[in-house]
């Protein structure tokens, strides 16, 4: 698959969750983190981006792996293509999304909700790490220093996120996307250096 597809699928996944999430009844950008918005009577719309994004990046990813250079990077980048896809399992209703939901966080988790996070684990770990590799694996110093830096970015937008979900913090949902925006785009830059 070209790389362009994937370049594309990780702008195209941001463009949709920015546009839905400012435009969603009832859910707070701010607060109610990307997932949420699989939830309720538009929640397909992401989770067709979780799916349609998730495998464009994927395929490109898997390009890169099987193509005998850059094995290491292809290889977290497919991971975090798979993680995305597998995110469509939805979260559990909570914190007051879907409208109508209790704000606390349920009593028990489903195993829908715990396969939700398991996914979301592999996607988070696998930003910082995207960064990371493609800091050493392109050539130029623009590319190193530019993967360093955006590893450190993702890290502390993930230390954050991490304090203000298990807050219950009323930024928790910007605190994600400091680390999602910022991941994501490099993601795109990433296969546009193969393209």
């Amino acid at each position: 698959m070209p790389y362009w597809v994937g370049a594309l699928g990780a702008v195209l996944f941001v463009i949709v969750f920015l546009l839905d999430g400012m435009t969603r009844p009832g859910y707070s950008p701010s607060r109610h983190t990307v997932s949420a918005l699989a939830l309720g009577p538009r929640g397909w719309l992401q989770r067709a981006n979780f799916v349609v994004c998730g495998a464009a990046i994927t395929g490109s990813a898997i390009t890169l792996l099987t193509s005998g250079d850059h094995r290491m990077l292809g290889l977290v980048l497919t991971m975090f293509g798979l993680g995305l896809v597998v995110s469509v399992v939805p979260m559990d209703p909570m914190r007051g999304y879907p409208p109508g939901t209790p704000e606390r966080d349920p009593a028990e988790f489903s195993t829908a909700h715990a396969v939700h996070d398991g996914a979301g684990m592999v996607v988070f770990f696998a930003l910082p790490v995207i960064a990371a590799v493609s800091a050493f694996a392109l050539p130029g110093i623009a590319w190193t220093v530019g993967g360093l830096l955006v590893a450190l970015v993702l890290l502390v937008g993930l230390s954050a996120f991490d304090r203000t979900w298990r807050e219950d913090s009323p930024t928790t949902g910007t605190a994600q996307r400091s680390a999602l925006v910022p991941g994501l785009l490099w993601v795109a830059l990433v296969f546009l250096a193969f393209a």
